[in-house]
């Protein structure tokens, strides 16, 4: 699938960029960035949806951001740089340029907003440089009180819709989409392939992933979002080589 792709948004949530101690984990970014240098190399277009600003904020201060906007806003605002310079620094190693791009909800609905994002994201892949995005959490107390990108699946869905990417991978701490929670049954099975993201196949899912805002019925979502587009959406365990 990626193989045949040419245009590829790749989405990484919280917990796969966070070690135990809730630092981001330098291997597993590395790892991210290594791959992906190779396939830009091959000439695939890509777009990362990153996670993490908010947690690496919170760590730096040293505080408790639970239940409090204000707290998770100041955060993002000290966690935002210190995630883009990870990417950037890692990227650079391999000669490739990256950008930053902060996006909440109103960037998609407003059309004229959405117009100019689109051109830029486009020139941007056109002069070969990699688009980091995430949602502008340190500006809009919204994205954070009703999770309205939730954890970025929904924005990751969003921006390979909007820019025609012909494969949105989302990558996690789980294997997929299981026909009951693997962490509760032991013989749980997991579904290789969703033909459509039905209300049965919505049901399968169960709240939000612990460390993030996310989940699998915000993956699900995403996937409903980009298949619905017309390109193929992938969850992928990111622990795994």
């Amino acid at each position: 699938m990626i193989k045949n792709s040419k245009r590829i948004v790749f989405k990484f949530g919280t917990n796969i960029l966070r070690n135990e101690d809730g630092e981001i984990s330098l291997s597993h970014l590395y790892s991210f960035i290594e791959d992906i240098s190779y396939l830009f190399k091959q000439g695939k277009e890509i777009l990362i949806v990153t996670s993490g600003a908010v947690g690496l904020g919170a760590k730096k201060l040293n505080i408790d951001t639970s239940g409090s906007t204000t707290l998770k806003q100041a955060a993002a605002s000290v966690g935002q740089p210190l995630l883009m310079s990870m990417w950037q620094d890692g990227f650079e190693k391999y000669g490739i340029t990256t950008s930053q791009i902060l996006l909440v909800e109103d960037d998609f609905s407003n059309r004229k907003k959405y117009l100019s994002l689109r051109l830029t994201l486009n020139k941007l892949l056109e002069n070969k440089v990699i688009p980091i995005i995430n949602q502008n959490d340190a500006v809009s107390p919204s994205e954070l009180e009703h999770a309205s990108f939730s954890d970025n699946d929904k924005l990751s869905a969003i921006v390979a819709s909007k820019l025609d990417a012909d494969l949105l991978v989302m990558v996690s701490d789980i294997n997929g989409l299981y026909d009951k929670n693997p962490k509760i049954y032991d013989d749980a099975k997991l579904i290789r392939k969703v033909e459509k993201v039905t209300p049965k196949i919505e049901k399968l899912a169960q709240g939000a992933s612990q460390g993030g805002r996310g989940g699998m019925i915000t993956k699900l979502i995403g996937a409903k979002v980009a298949t619905t587009s017309g390109l193929y959406a992938k969850i992928v365990n990111g622990k795994i080589p």
